[in-house]
């Protein structure tokens, strides 16, 4: 490694005039979506027709902005709330594809990409840096393109586990000293916090858990100060975790795949949970493909996943990743997790969601999904679905029974509609 390896940096729009017209570029997400590279792409006036594919990013998104039409194309592999309308109108397309098998699609070269623009935490003494707060498919794409462009953050935290990324592999970067961007949750609500009491009585002693963002993951994790021994074999964590680690309540030592150790893919979320990563050697950052390998996980005992969903129907069919057409997230890794907790050994696939939407008018428990939505949990691998009013197990139930179920978990204002929906539609009169 060179000794002064921010002497040898270059400003942003001299790193990104290594793109070419036509280049396939792969963009880190999330925390370390490298925004000053973004950005001075999307000053270039002579590029034309670079693909870019990308989890979903936080900061810019000018690249799909009406102006860059042709110039630049957003392929979201999950979609973040800035793509979402630009997927609606066109201005960027989506791919369906399960997380755990987004790393092949560059290692593989059925995506053969000619650029990886990242974000990098400074080199140490052995001139590594490494991904920071998101491997999941960066590490694919660090591997595979035939440039890696970086930005070297000052502020991004050193990560350990399968995240390294030796500075001679990056052809060309800048250095910057820039916070990253921080996620930070509203106060939760009482539906949130009646669902996350529900999903916590679910959770045994030596429980191996997954869980997302947002307010239900963060209502469950904060009702979990009384349970002994839990691990986490996680896709993404965030701040809620924090406090189960340094309490003693997550150890790990249970965990047959990385025992004594937290395993994620990435973090998103303040500074706290960048601060809680930095160098810490009980948290292992991996590949989404081994974070998510459905049977790797499994190997673990107690898998409690928690995800969410947009609507279930009767049948138990999840739809997460749309409202009708217009997609809203993406596949990402419940399919994988969910499988993965249904195989392990006293292990617990969970579906939470609150009853309703739109501030009480519209159930999220329906009698069929909208047309266009996309099942990302089938109704042959949905067990555990839980709302405010009460938590059911599908697995193993007839149609009958699976409406029967989720119609006692919906809210008392639409059962009576449920029922007689779902009647008309099975044919046969419903209890009650």
């Amino acid at each position: 490694m060179k000794k002064d390896w921010q002497g040898a940096a270059v400003s942003a729009d001299e790193a990104v005039s290594h793109i070419k017209s036509g280049d396939r570029v792969f963009v880190h997400g999330a925390s370390a979506t490298p925004g000053e590279l973004l950005d001075a792409m999307c000053r270039r006036t002579d590029l034309e027709g670079v693909t870019l594919y990308h989890l979903h990013t936080t900061g810019t998104a000018s690249f799909v902005d009406k102006e860059h039409a042709g110039r630049f194309t957003s392929v979201s592999l999950f979609a973040g709330p800035q793509l979402r309308a630009p997927i609606a109108e066109g201005r960027a397309d989506f791919m369906p594809i399960f997380l755990s098998d987004i790393p092949s699609l560059f290692t593989s070269g059925r995506i053969q990409l000619d650029v990886a623009l990242l974000s990098l935490s400074p080199p140490n003494r052995h001139g590594d840096c490494t991904l920071g707060t998101s491997v999941d498919a960066a590490m694919a794409a660090a591997c595979s393109a035939r440039k890696v462009i970086a930005q070297i953050n000052a502020k991004m935290p050193r990560t350990l586990g399968h995240s390294v990324v030796p500075i001679e592999r990056v052809s060309v970067y800048t250095s910057i000293d820039r916070e990253l961007p921080e996620h930070r949750m509203s106060e939760r609500s009482e539906v949130e916090d009646q669902i996350g009491e529900r999903v916590a009585q679910l959770v045994d002693d030596g429980a191996c858990l997954q869980m997302g963002i947002g307010a239900i993951p963060d209502a469950v994790l904060a009702r979990l100060g009384d349970k002994l021994e839990l691990g986490v074999h996680t896709e993404m964590f965030s701040d809620g975790l924090i406090p189960l680690v340094e309490g003693g309540v997550v150890t790990n030592r249970r965990k047959k795949v990385h025992a004594g150790r937290t395993v994620t893919s990435f973090v998103t979320g303040t500074r706290a949970v960048y601060d809680f990563v930095d160098d810490n050697q009980t948290i292992e950052f991996h590949p989404c493909d081994r974070t998510n390998d459905t049977w790797l996980i499994a190997k673990n005992e107690r898998v409690v996943a928690i995800n969410s969903a947009i609507e279930i129907d009767l049948s138990g069919q999840v739809c997460a990743d749309s409202m009708g057409h217009t997609i809203y997230s993406g596949i990402g890794g419940q399919m994988d997790f969910i499988r993965a907790a249904a195989r392990s050994r006293g292990g617990k696939p969970i579906i939470a969601l609150p009853s309703t939407a739109a501030r009480g008018k519209v159930s999220r428990i329906v009698p069929s999904l909208k047309e266009g939505a996309g099942v990302v949990t089938t109704r042959g691998h949905v067990h555990w679905v839980v709302t405010e009013h009460g938590a059911v197990n599908l697995h193993g139930r007839t149609l009958r029974e699976r409406g029967e179920a989720l119609i006692s978990v919906a809210h008392p204002d639409f059962r009576a509609e449920l029922r007689r929906q779902f009647a008309d539609l099975r044919h046969f009169p419903m209890s009650g």
